[in-house]
């Protein structure tokens, strides 16, 4: 009997020389050795204290808003780029004063005319568990600041979730989590809002996959719709996957787990508080255009506050989205889920009437598994920081007397950094789905180490005139070029035969 040798994990300062130039201020690259999988230094554990250490930065980065900013003026909040949902929705939305999301309806003038809670259904029991937890009573200060503590703590756990999960979901690959762990605009904007709540089931979803557990997976994708409407976006990619190979079975379990517990966690607050409940959708779909968005800069420009953007965002989703489904049954080997997963998300943002600072947070993880090269994933972080420090200083151009921050033209040039950075990251990712061999994942011999039962499947079905590229092996070229760079091509693992092996003794 023969059978390929197990991959050994992938060493990104072998690999990528970005990294490898990194490592020298930690000592140099990665030894074989250097985190043993039996020792307490594991892949996972240095990963999960590098994304905590990175969060508490993040946190010291919002002390002047934590001591004055939230509370003292608006504009102290945008100059020192500190702002957060959190705390002005404690008082805002009923938490401060004992009401029940979505069942009793807000005072306006406390709400800025928002009656019920406008989030999802699982973001707001997050929200609610915060507040009990929340010491005291009342929406005075040391109220407001203990509910942003209790919420950061709880959106840490979400955030060492997400990163010991990627780190998992390429089995032989746990590094590619570190840019997630140290990724500039993870720290930026983990307490901004509560998004990191549906980042993290979706990163459970994906390795509950990636296992070979479509039902598990699917749940955890549906609780994650049922905290941000995104995650419902990654059924389309395992739906052309899944069609590609055949693996109806997979996917109807993946849907029905989703849709099954998306309704059991809906349906009773929909049942209780029918109005209170639609207003997450009520909100999404009245909501005019928003900051960070390409509608945003439009309507900017031509003066026009386009009533109808939500036909052209959702006309010009679609249209994408029939795009990537060509692309899936076209490409020359069938993508890899996280290239897929990244790709839509992606889109939906980019074509959206909003692209707020947080909604990257989305991105962050997907992409560190469609793209694990530092090279491309730091250009394009480099952008969001960017925006991040755009968005603010013109908010705080807005909302000071004397106008100190980014005027219009400037906060336009942001967005549009902003956009041009996840295009790019597109960009590249689309090359590896035509072009297999420039994929850093497949060039060991690899199929789709996301893909769970579609890893190493035969195609079934394709929109190809010629046969699909074969797995496995992906031959690769003699070289191949990186970005302007010849580099030698990395061999698969020789198989073993293991029935010339000595049993060991008992």
């Amino acid at each position: 009997m023969v059978h390929p040798n197990p991959r050994p994990a992938a060493r990104p300062t072998v690999e990528d020389e970005v990294a490898a130039a990194g490592s020298e201020l930690i000592g140099g690259p990665l030894g074989r050795r250097a985190v043993s999988a039996g020792g307490p230094l594991t892949a996972a554990r240095v990963l999960a204290l590098v994304a905590i250490g990175m969060f508490v930065l993040g946190m010291i980065q919002k002390a002047p808003c934590y001591h004055s900013g939230w509370f003292f003026g608006a504009g102290a909040q945008y100059t020192h780029a500190c702002y957060s949902d959190i705390p002005h929705l404690y008082s805002g939305r009923g938490f401060a004063d004992g009401l029940i999301p979505y069942v009793d309806r807000i005072p306006t003038d406390s709400s800025g005319g928002m009656e019920y809670l406008e989030y999802p259904v699982l973001t707001g029991l997050f929200m609610e568990v915060a507040a009990w937890l929340t010491p005291g009573s009342g929406g005075g200060m040391e109220q407001a600041q203990a509910y942003w503590l209790v919420n950061s703590g709880m959106l840490m756990i979400c955030a060492v979730i997400a990163v010991v999960c990627v780190s998992r979901v390429h089995r032989h690959r746990p590094w590619d989590a570190l840019p997630v762990a140290l990724a500039p605009a993870l720290a930026l904007n983990a307490t901004i809002n509560w998004d990191l709540l549906a980042v993290a089931m979706v990163c459970g979803g994906l390795l509950m996959w990636s296992r070979g557990h479509p039902l598990a997976s699917g749940v955890l994708l549906g609780l994650a719709t049922a905290a941000k409407f995104y995650p419902a976006l990654l059924l389309g990619p395992l739906l052309l996957l899944c069609w590609r190979a055949g693996r109806w079975r997979e996917f109807g379990a993946a849907l029905a787990g989703a849709i099954g517990s998306w309704l059991v966690v809906n349906v009773p607050v929909m049942l209780v508080a029918p109005e209170g409940w639609a207003k997450f959708y009520s909100f999404s779909e009245e909501r005019p255009v928003d900051f960070g968005s390409l509608w945003l800069i439009i309507t900017q420009r031509t003066g026009s506050p386009m009533p109808s953007v939500n036909t052209y965002a959702t006309g010009l989703f679609l249209l994408g989205c029939l795009g990537l489904a060509v692309l899936a049954l076209r490409a020359p080997r069938r993508p890899r889920l996280a290239q897929l997963a990244f790709l839509v998300v992606a889109l939906f943002v980019l074509t959206n009437k909003v692209y707020s600072p947080q909604y990257v947070l989305w991105l962050i993880p997907l992409a560190a598994l469609a793209r694990p090269r530092w090279r491309e994933f730091l250009v394009w972080q480099t952008c969001e920081v960017l925006y991040f420090l755009g968005i603010w200083m013109y908010l705080a151009y807005l909302n000071t007397e004397n106008q100190r921050g980014l005027p219009v033209g400037g906060y336009q040039l942001a967005i549009l950094v902003h956009l041009a950075g996840t295009l790019y990251l597109c960009l590249v990712v689309l090359r590896d789905v035509l072009r297999p061999e420039y994929d850093v994942v497949r060039r060991d011999g690899s199929d789709d180490p996301s893909g769970g039962v579609l890893d190493g499947a035969p195609d079934v079905f394709t929109l190809r005139s010629e046969p699909a590229r074969p797995f496995p092996p992906l031959a690769p070229p003699a070289a191949y070029v990186d970005w302007g760079v010849e580099r030698p091509p990395v061999a698969p693992p020789a198989p073993v035969d293991v029935s010339r092996e000595t049993p060991r003794d008992a």
